[in-house]
């Protein structure tokens, strides 16, 4: 896949540090919670901290499962396990198969000091091999470099090495990472990094005096994760068990696979009074060919096409609006799709998603896909009886229900 660069203004946009209000666009906003226009501050809810979810289900499957029917608002309460028979008949699931790589790593400067290192995207065309090893240059965020010469070296755990090639804004910075041996930084990694779990469940897990667990590598993945690339999960597939994806084909439905690398800007708030100010920081994906027949079938078929979480939306939506006669192809390129109430769905029909933070951007993807009076009253259910919630958490399954309105 191709990178559109190799400035720092975009990763500088992906900060777990933003904070402010965009006072300025509130003062032309309408009424607060019209229809017309809807502020960050309508897709708020409270949440008791014991529903946030800070370990995974003992089975993945068993993981509890709302159904909110798209046309009708009507609910029921099931367990994920049952999604076969819950799907309309010859469903397309469309699943997004990045793995999560252990990006979070430790290193020390010169002086010794600390410092914590994100890793966010390799450089397109700065990737070489050198005699006897590797180097690869790669978009990062760092916590405690300070400001630093160009060339100043980091130690990291062996066998990886760094020197920083250019700071930006807000903790973004390139750092050129070097090694030995012949499978790059995505290799040595593996030993020398650890998952970056979301900042909810580390705080979680800091408060009742916990930290990283074995499991995470393992749970905090889906079972058909491919394509190494990813710094959060997709989370909406956390569910689904080898045994699942085999019953969802047997009763007559399809799975197809997509990639779409979640980035760390996935976890930053909306600042902005007027969610339609927000930025979402691009992040790449591909469609393969394969992908994309499934995807014309199903459509002229007429069949639901369900979305496995709000990243594949985003990459199915993204290609619909950039379909030509509606066809959708196959893309490899990146996104920045944000998807606001009142955006029309082009492509997906049904969706499988899991609760999200309050003020979210992906909360407020869902209530665009199915309303959000019916999605917050959803939610108010949920809490009320002791849905488990984010990454973690239970799943909820939006439907159109068949012979509905």
């Amino acid at each position: 896949m191709t990178n559109s660069g190799t400035g720092l203004a975009g990763v500088g946009a992906l900060s777990f540090w933003l904070r402010g209000l965009d006072f300025v666009a509130a003062l032309g906003m309408l009424a607060r919670g019209s229809d017309s226009h809807l502020l960050t501050e309508d897709f708020d809810y409270e949440l008791p901290d014991g529903l946030i979810a800070t370990h995974p289900a003992q089975v993945r499957d068993a993981s509890r499962l709302f159904i909110l029917n798209r046309n009708g608002g009507r609910h029921n309460h099931c367990f994920f396990h049952e999604l076969p028979a819950l799907l309309r008949p010859r469903s397309l699931l469309v699943v997004n198969d990045t793995r999560v790589i252990p990006a979070r790593l430790s290193a020390r400067k010169p002086t010794g000091g600390r410092v914590e290192v994100l890793l966010v995207e390799p450089l397109a065309g700065e990737m070489g091999e050198e005699s006897g090893g590797w180097r690869e240059d790669w978009r990062v965020l760092v916590r405690g470099l300070g400001r630093v010469a160009p060339g100043t070296a980091l130690r990291f755990q062996a066998p990886i090495a760094a020197t920083v090639r250019e700071q930006g804004s807000r903790g973004a910075a390139i750092l050129s990472f070097s090694g030995k041996g012949v499978g790059g930084l995505l290799s040595d990694i593996e030993s020398a990094g650890e998952i970056p779990l979301p900042p909810y469940i580390v705080a979680a897990r800091r408060q009742a005096g916990e930290g990283a667990s074995v499991e995470d590598r393992e749970r905090y993945q889906t079972v058909y994760a491919q394509v190494a690339g990813a710094v959060a999960a997709p989370t909406a597939g956390l569910h689904f068990t080898p045994d699942l994806l085999a019953a969802i084909e047997a009763a007559g439905h399809e799975i197809a696979r997509i990639t779409l690398h979640v980035g760390p800007g996935t976890f930053r708030p909306v600042a902005s009074a007027d969610p339609a100010h927000h930025h979402l920081d691009a992040e790449r994906f591909e469609v393969t060919e394969a992908a994309a027949a499934s995807l014309r079938r199903a459509q002229a078929e007429g069949r639901a096409i369900v979305a496995v979480g709000t990243t594949v939306v985003r990459t199915l939506e993204t290609l619909g609006r950039r379909a030509d006669r509606g066809l959708i192809v196959a893309t490899a390129g990146s996104t920045d799709l944000l998807i606001l109430p009142g955006d029309e769905f082009r492509v997906v029909t049904d969706l499988i998603t899991n609760f999200h933070l309050p003020k979210s951007s992906l909360l407020m993807l869902v209530c665009a896909f199915a309303g959000r009076e019916p999605v917050l009253a959803a939610y108010r259910e949920a809490i009320a009886a002791g849905y488990r919630f984010y990454s973690y958490g239970d799943a909820m399954f939006i439907r159109r229900e068949e012979g509905g309105p």
